[in-house]
């Protein structure tokens, strides 16, 4: 995600930027401490998926507006988007580089947004970290790694962790992000590991989860905290795909936003129960929810275990919360920049 070196006339672009958003998936989150600030510390093990939204940037004429038009999932009031809010942010950031009098221009930015919202998932924060990139592409102005870290830090918690484009250790309210090695025998080419995505359609707003925390929705301390120190540690010495299945159960334990996050939404108890005994894995939840996970040691593997879901569901032998049926899909964990890539390549 780099921009070109000297800032160009964005007049003369002639296509769109384009960028792939990609959610991701909470391995740990071990909730440390309430801070000064109202947030709270962390401790996790983050991976990006190849499930992703699609933002596309094109310069308008000036004196126009920043403007904004979604389709797919509902991510709410347009005014209220992240991605309006990256590209004013990413303008301030790219001021002192653009060197001309007027500010960087306006532009037309459409999402198609294809992650569940509310769910655990980043996919706000991923399409932010994108915007902001691709309106600095757009402008052809560079910022330097320090500046890119700052504006994604203004942007939200969950941020940042998009600017390491792989698998990464995030800690403090989310600031703090150090890149992970992947597992040593993963292999795109034979899709493996895979990874089972189950999303109610009931979404889990992280402030109300965190609040519940607060008020003593939690479990035993220390152990997700002990869980995920242990993964990053295992990533760095070089672990297998065989290895991290294996610690599924321990890993499917390791989030201390669980409890909080059943509090919030009840129904996510018989769920989770429900998938356990389907699928008869480990079942982990990523962030605050309600997106389920489970681990397979190849992505054909998941893709037969999301068959399954689906089938439960459309025969109703799955208590799913929420108005409509749970979003249901079979993903690649994306290991590096290189399979973040191939991932933009497949798309039609």
């Amino acid at each position: 995600m780099t921009s070109p070196a000297t800032p160009t006339d964005p007049s003369r672009r002639l296509e769109p930027v384009v960028r792939l958003a990609p959610a991701k998936v909470n391995l740990t989150l071990a909730v440390l401490d309430t801070r000064r600030d109202g947030f709270h510390d962390l401790h996790s093990v983050m991976v990006p998926v190849d499930v992703a939204d699609r933002l596309s940037l094109a310069v308008l004429p000036p004196g126009r507006t920043d403007t904004l038009h979604v389709v797919g999932h509902d991510p709410g009031p347009v005014s209220d988007n992240l991605v309006l809010r990256a590209i004013a942010a990413a303008r301030d950031a790219a001021r002192a580089a653009w060197g001309r009098p007027e500010p960087p221009p306006p532009l037309a930015a459409r999402l198609d947004k294809r992650i569940p919202v509310a769910a655990g998932l980043a996919g706000g924060s991923s399409d932010a970290a994108s915007a902001a990139d691709a309106a600095l592409e757009a402008w052809g102005v560079a910022l330097d790694d320090a500046a890119r870290r700052a504006l994604a830090a203004r942007l939200g918690s969950d941020v940042p962790f998009f600017l390491a484009e792989g698998p990464a250790l995030v800690e403090g309210r989310g600031e703090r992000v150090t890149p992970l090695p992947w597992l040593r025998d993963a292999d795109a080419a034979h899709d493996r590991p895979g990874i089972l995505l189950v999303t109610p359609s009931c979404g889990v707003p992280t402030p109300a989860a965190f609040a519940a925390w607060d008020a003593g929705a939690r479990p035993g301390a220390g152990a997700a905290r002990l869980a995920s120190q242990h993964l990053a540690d295992e990533l760095r010495r070089g672990l297998r795909v065989a290895d991290l299945v294996a610690r599924a159960a321990v890993l499917a334990a390791a989030n201390d936003l669980a409890p909080a996050s059943a509090v919030v939404e009840p129904g996510l108890v018989p769920f989770r129960r429900a998938l356990i005994r389907l699928l008869r894995r480990p079942i982990g939840v990523s962030g605050s929810g309600p997106t389920h996970w489970a681990l397979y040691p190849s992505h054909a593997e998941a893709e037969a275990a999301a068959e399954a879901v689906r089938a439960a569901s459309d025969a109703g032998e799955l208590p799913a919360p929420g108005p409509l049926p749970p979003f249901v899909t079979a993903a690649r964990i994306l290991s590096s920049t290189t399979t973040a890539r191939d991932a933009q390549r497949r798309e039609p």
